[in-house]
């Protein structure tokens, strides 16, 4: 019966502990990051902006997660650039301004970003900071169908990408296709 006891306590112990060491190794890691981000790895201030952003491990902070994204974006890390359109474009933490969004958009785009790929479609598709284009939107929407590597991103942009076609003359999707495939050329 003691030794029962004695492994209950023991249990109770390594699963009520369990999180503190979490925590504590969730504040080095933290910690470890931010070392790194001062220290100009743009993959550490990427993290470090997210995580601002997320507030996960830390506290929201739109300024914060601003200040990260703009260093590892300056490095050409276009995750970054990506992360600094949909900053200007939802205005979180900086007034909604969609010349911004679409300037960082457009630069990670052309590094091959999926996400923003997917976006600059939408903007087109929209008309929102662009004039609405439909050969654009669907240029856009089919370079992130063949980017993403998600299942659902990738559905979801065909469905997109559908939505501008239904809109579009054969010519014109004929166009945007060429588009496309020339854009990849590059």
């Amino acid at each position: 019966m003691k030794t029962r006891q004695c492994l209950l306590v023991i249990v109770l112990f390594v699963l009520l502990s369990a999180p503190l060491v979490g925590a504590d190794d969730q504040a080095a890691s933290v910690e470890s990051l931010k070392q790194r981000a001062a220290q100009g790895e743009a993959e550490a201030q990427l993290s470090l902006g997210l995580l601002y952003a997320t507030g996960k491990n830390l506290p929201q902070d739109y300024a914060e997660a601003l200040k990260w994204y703009r260093l590892a974006a300056a490095q050409g890390n276009a995750a970054a650039q990506f992360s600094l359109g949909v900053l200007y474009a939802k205005g979180e933490g900086v007034p909604q301004e969609d010349a911004e969004a679409l300037k960082w958009f457009r630069l990670a785009a052309a590094q091959g970003n999926a996400g923003a790929q997917f976006n600059l479609g939408i903007l087109y598709y929209e008309g929102q900071g662009v004039p609405q284009e439909n050969v654009q939107a669907y240029k856009w929407l089919t370079l992130a169908v063949g980017a993403f590597t998600g299942k659902s991103d990738h559905d979801n942009a065909v469905k997109v990408r559908d939505l501008v076609a239904a809109r579009m003359t054969p010519a014109q999707i004929a166009e945007a296709q060429k588009l496309a495939r020339d854009w990849k050329k590059q």
